[in-house]
């Protein structure tokens, strides 16, 4: 097994040991968070902490870039005919 000599901060030397598990290599740790696929279920309740007026402000941003961009690609379209 190859191996490579890394200097880290002493921080982030903190997180891999809170993050390490017992019967795990710092490598483990890494591969482990570094490949580790999302799950939608974490983002629930991500916004529940918007007030219900940033939560407009969100929306209409949301609805104007898109917007925005239908008009941009719309154009974009008509160009190359």
């Amino acid at each position: 097994m190859a191996t490579k000599t890394i200097s880290i901060m002493d921080d982030v030397y903190e997180l891999l040991v809170r993050n390490k598990k017992n019967d795990e290599s710092f490598s483990a740790v890494i591969r482990r968070e570094f490949t580790r696929k999302g799950n939608i279920s974490d983002c629930a309740g991500i916004l529940s902490d918007l007030t219900e007026k940033q939560f407009e402000e969100m929306e209409g941003a949301i609805k104007k870039s898109r917007e925005y961009t239908r008009k941009h690609v719309m154009e974009r379209i008509k160009g190359l005919r």
